[in-house]
């Protein structure tokens, strides 16, 4: 596509699967994507670890998948589903490269005739509290990379990475015009109102993130119970200006569409430029002496 589309018919997701049989949580999300077929959206996305579960601990290690496999599943999910339809789809899922694991996202453009990974985030922040303990199983990524599409730049963020707020305000400096965002959030607490505390902080969350930079924002939640514990689901699609368009219920597999008019953001942007504002102040920001940032260099390069 020469020209960047003003329209994006997405769809998140809301997977609920078995913990650790991915053939089976294949099936099952094949099946859900079949209810797409007749009116196919231009963007699917699924929650972070969406076929496999995601409190495996060791079990990852059998379960983890290198890139292309997982793309080549993908792919023909999409395509046994929906036939013919050209689609990008992003997913979270455990990664396997060469002996390395990470907790992983992938956006992936599928067409009749192939398919192509158009890029792959790994979790940068691993929580090691309360019920979790990621990163004594998985190794972190250390990139947080802006890519193109053909609706405009955008920017993966699972989980964790998502409730730093210098990682959206970094991918929308970047460029990114929408934040992918899937993820896997126990339930926890409650509010005046019987909902979780959990599923109010998230929405506020991102609500914010949308607000302060002008993107939209995809949340894909995964649900249904792990050892105890209860994913709160709660996938919501957000606009610029901070409005939820839609929202699915905490604890069903379902399956949550909208159209997203992409023009909102320049349009919400203009009105509202806190990010523009933040373009001019960020240099002095970072050059803050007081700021504990490595000098003389990228900690990378050391």
């Amino acid at each position: 596509m020469s020209e960047t589309s003003v329209r994006l018919r997405a769809a998140i997701l809301q997977t609920k699967p078995l913990k650790g049989q991915y053939a089976r949580n294949l099936q099952s999300a094949g099946t859900a994507l079949k209810q797409l077929s007749k009116d196919p959206p231009d963007l699917v996305v699924m929650p972070e670890a969406a076929l496999t579960g995601y409190f495996l601990e060791g079990a990852v290690y059998d379960l983890a998948l290198p890139a292309e496999r997982f793309a080549r599943d993908l792919a023909q999910l999409w395509r046994g589903a929906c036939a013919g339809a050209v689609v990008d789809l992003a997913a979270g899922f455990y990664e396997n490269d060469a002996g390395t694991y990470y907790n992983s996202a992938m956006y992936l453009h599928v067409a009749p005739d192939g398919e192509q990974i158009v890029h792959l985030h790994r979790k940068m922040f691993l929580p090691t509290y309360g019920v979790f303990d990621e990163e004594r199983f998985l190794s972190r990524g250390r990139n947080l990379g802006v890519f193109e599409t053909r609706f405009g730049r955008m920017a993966l963020l699972v989980c964790e990475d998502a409730c730093h707020a210098i990682v959206p305000t970094i991918a929308a400096v970047k460029g990114a015009r929408v934040l992918i965002v899937p993820s896997a959030s126990p339930g926890r607490g409650i509010e005046n109102d019987g909902e979780l505390g959990s599923i109010a902080q998230w929405r506020d969350r991102l609500r914010f993130a949308a607000i302060e930079h002008g993107v939209f924002v995809l949340y894909a939640g995964l649900t249904g119970f792990e050892g105890g514990k209860g994913m709160s689901g709660s996938s919501c699609m957000i606009d610029p200006r901070g409005t939820v368009l839609a929202e699915a219920p905490p604890f069903d597999a379902c399956i949550l569409r909208c159209d997203l008019d992409l023009r909102e953001i320049d349009l919400a942007r203009a009105t509202l430029p806190l990010l523009g504002d933040l373009g001019s102040a960020l240099p002095d920001l970072l050059l803050d002496e007081e700021l504990p940032l490595p000098r003389g260099g990228r900690a990378a390069d050391r």
